[in-house]
């Protein structure tokens, strides 16, 4: 491929320093490093290029070995969504988790703890936090990723949240503005859409992004979502009324912009990842974050030559590159600078478990005898979203199995699902465990099977509790991380582990 620029000129560096690639491995390739030579100053690290903490901050290191200010940025909301625990589950509860505690200073000790652990590993930018508004029970990408379903609580939880990850040192990254809450399509899929009037968009949609601005967010990330009452022709992170006249003016918003991966196929199925990033920028983002499912070279090359290219015919703007450009390195500048408020406080190791205790909901506890032999685990397991991924482990098996030996389980899907588990469980006592199970009607009808014929099954929902609880038990994690499966095992043995 003909490259436009030598890379070395203010122009193709400016073009260079508004990407957020990611790269395959545990170790930067040998391209990353030039890139970050030549003016790139930021990198999106994903599950696949995580092993262990001492892999992560010698692979942070090689990075800053070749560019002391570069932006190493993370998909870490903790709960569902994790990569810093991407094989084993997260130490922290979702969104969804706290917000059912809704103790705001709760959440705030859980994004400090998170973002402390992240700043050892030498994380400085964390696309986190969701600041949606589940008010569509069937939004099949954010769900437990959101903090609820009340704009006020959402709101609040989100400054708490952005004001624990900022104290220690990592910048937070508020997502998906204007609100991807209310959508009923994946974005990673298609292009949503959001038909609310711009009145109840002001006190739904964006009462969490005001405050997670007056709380002082480093960065917020856009939606690839349309919004006709906004901008009838372009979704959000294409849109300037959106973007500039929306969040830089009305909102008053003065802190970089990212853009959702642009790879996801609602941009890059319509308009292609070029022609994507040319338009981001030019309606007012600062920073491309591209990367989940390329991360290449080739694409760091086509995107730079794009904008370049843009910039020459006059399509874009060569001062808004270059503001764009500028923003990017001012965060690289705070979070080269910002010391940790949190000083010699002792690290709240257990703090992600005790949330998710706190989180859990039981409904028939005064009839239920703890768990004492073990049983068999049937995880009705849906397809997982491409935000959670299907590489991280979920449920309560594990956990049961540490205090029950000989604890079995099982993954079932579809219109038999119930009959099989039947055949599979024996005579064993059942735990059911569900994901969302109101979105999935063939979960509801394995439940029935499974309660029709044994009515002694425990039921745990590790998704939203949005279906009427029913069973011997029915517990309610409000999240699926690894210690939410770990607090709903000791509930059913009532033995702390």
């Amino acid at each position: 491929m003909t490259t436009l620029a030598s890379g070395t000129d203010t122009l193709t560096r400016d073009a260079l320093t508004v990407l957020q690639p990611g790269f395959p491995g545990t170790t930067a390739p040998d391209w990353l490093l030039r890139r970050l030579g030549e003016g790139l100053a930021s990198v999106g690290l994903f599950g696949r290029n995580i092993a262990s903490p001492e892999q992560l901050a010698a692979l942070t290191a090689q990075l800053r070995a070749e560019r002391d200010d570069v932006l190493v940025a993370i998909d870490e909301e903790g709960g569902d969504v994790t990569r810093l625990e991407v094989r084993t589950g997260s130490s922290f509860p979702g969104n969804h988790a706290l917000g059912a505690v809704d103790d705001v200073e709760l959440t705030r000790e859980v994004a400090r703890e998170l973002g402390r652990r992240l700043a050892a590993c030498g994380v400085n930018f964390n696309w986190a936090p969701s600041a949606d508004v589940n008010s569509n029970p069937d939004n099949p990408v954010i769900g437990v990723r959101s903090f609820g379903a009340d704009p006020a609580l959402v709101a609040r939880h989100t400054a708490a949240y952005v004001t624990g990850l900022q104290s220690a040192g990592v910048a937070a990254c508020t997502k998906h503005f204007p609100g991807h809450g209310d959508t009923a399509v994946d974005s990673h899929l298609a292009l949503p859409r959001i038909d609310a009037d711009p009145a109840v968009l002001t006190e739904r949609e964006l009462a969490p992004f005001r405050t997670a601005i007056a709380a002082g967010t480093r960065a917020v990330m856009s939606a690839h979502i349309l919004v006709p009452a906004l901008d009838p022709g372009r979704p959000a992170t294409l849109s300037h009324r959106i973007l500039t006249d929306l969040l830089r003016g009305d909102v008053g918003y003065d802190g970089l912009i990212v853009t959702d991966g642009m790879e996801m196929q609602a941009v890059a199925g319509t308009y292609g990842i070029e022609r994507g990033s040319v338009l981001a920028i030019a309606a007012g983002a600062d920073a491309i974050c591209v990367g989940g499912g390329l991360a290449d070279d080739e694409t760091v090359r086509r995107l730079r030559d794009a904008l370049v290219t843009a910039v020459r015919t006059g399509e874009l703007p060569e001062e808004r590159l270059a503001d764009a450009a500028e923003r990017v390195r001012a965060l690289a500048r705070w979070t080269a600078s910002a010391a940790p408020s949190i000083g010699g406080d002792a690290p709240r190791t257990d703090v992600g478990l005790l949330a998710a205790r706190r989180a859990l909901r039981l409904t028939g506890a005064d009839r239920f005898t703890p768990l004492t032999e073990a049983p068999y685990v049937a995880a009705l397991t849906p397809v997982a979203n491409i935000a959670v991924g299907d590489e991280t482990p979920w449920g309560v098996a594990a956990e049961l199995a540490r205090v029950l030996p000989g604890t079995e389980t099982g993954s079932f899907a579809g219109e038999d699902a119930g009959r099989a588990v039947l055949s599979a469980a024996g005579d064993r006592r059942i735990v059911a465990v569900v994901r969302d199970e109101h979105r999935h009607p063939w979960m509801t009808t394995a439940l029935d099977t499974l309660l029709a014929a044994r009515p002694d099954t425990l039921v745990v929902e590790m998704g939203v509790p949005q279906a009427p609880p029913r069973g011997a038990l029915h517990l309610a994690t409000h999240g699926a991380a690894r210690v939410c499966g770990r607090a709903a095992a000791e509930a059913l043995t009532g033995t702390l582990l």
